[in-house]
């Protein structure tokens, strides 16, 4: 029984290690720009990842410490615990499933529209009270004013690699028909009526694009990749602790009935 208790104790350890890659997805996420602005999925995966943490901390003790209770509090707490990180997983992928950026022509970046987007994502930034906050906290940043330091000539520009964010929010849509100055700054459209957008178009270097559907998608597209990134971070360390956990239950099974033998003999002599 002391192997098998020893062995519980060594697997939720590895459980405790693995409850580090999600909450480090968590606090990733919440240092990325937009996450910050938006703040819907750090909080609930840091809080997992803590959880999970607390869990496995009570199952070590257990199985050190032989405390049963202890073991069946760890061992129900993480299957529920397993169970939300699975839906959780499960969750992420489906919302991202949909969105992919369009080729404007004769541009390198792409751009984006909202209407491509999950429902669920979409409904994150069409409420006008939501937007607005978001669009304070992205206006606040540096993000559209470093292209004017990067680039100078249209060319350039028109052939670098925009971030989804900054192709919708720091620039008019393509089909506007604008002319470049620079990087924030546009004139004389061709077609104002081609996208409900080229009327959000301002110059004023707090508003720029922040109004636009397009500005809505980057946000959604950069959200996408983000949060893309975290979810194979999830899975893997699902996968590491579902495979953690069945060989914790194999081995409270086997601790179950050592015990149940040790009693028997006891009995018997």
């Amino acid at each position: 029984m002391a192997l098998s208790n020893n062995v519980i104790g060594a697997v939720n350890f590895v459980a405790m290690l693995l409850s580090i890659p999600i909450i480090g997805a968590g606090i990733w996420l919440a240092n990325q720009p937009d996450n910050s602005c938006v703040k819907i999925l750090q909080w609930p995966v840091i809080v997992l990842g803590v959880l999970i943490l607390v869990v496995a901390l009570a199952g070590f003790i257990g199985g050190f410490w032989r405390i049963p209770w202890l073991l069946i509090a760890y061992l129900v707490g993480m299957l529920i615990l397993i169970i939300l990180l699975a839906c959780l997983v499960v969750f992420i992928y489906v919302v991202t499933i949909r969105g992919s950026g369009h080729l404007a022509p004769s541009r390198a970046y792409l751009e984006y529209h909202l209407e491509d987007f999950s429902g669920w994502l979409q409904r994150r930034v069409r409420s006008s009270y939501k937007w607005e906050r978001i669009k304070a906290c992205l206006s606040s940043t540096e993000m559209c004013a470093q292209l004017n330091q990067s680039y100078t000539m249209a060319i350039d520009f028109f052939n670098s690699h925009l971030t989804p964010i900054e192709s919708g929010c720091c620039k008019p849509p393509t089909e506007c028909g604008y002319t470049f100055v620079n990087p924030t700054y546009w004139i004389s459209p061709i077609n104002n009526i081609a996208d409900p957008d080229c009327i959000q178009w301002n110059n004023d270097q707090t508003e720029l694009c922040y109004n636009c559907n397009s500005c809505k998608a980057g946000l959604l597209a950069n959200l996408k990749q983000e949060w893309r990134k975290a979810d194979i971070i999830l899975l893997v360390t699902l996968i590491a602790l579902i495979s953690v956990y069945l060989i914790g239950c194999c081995a409270f099974r086997n601790a179950k009935t050592e015990d149940i033998f040790r009693r028997y003999k006891q009995g018997y002599t």
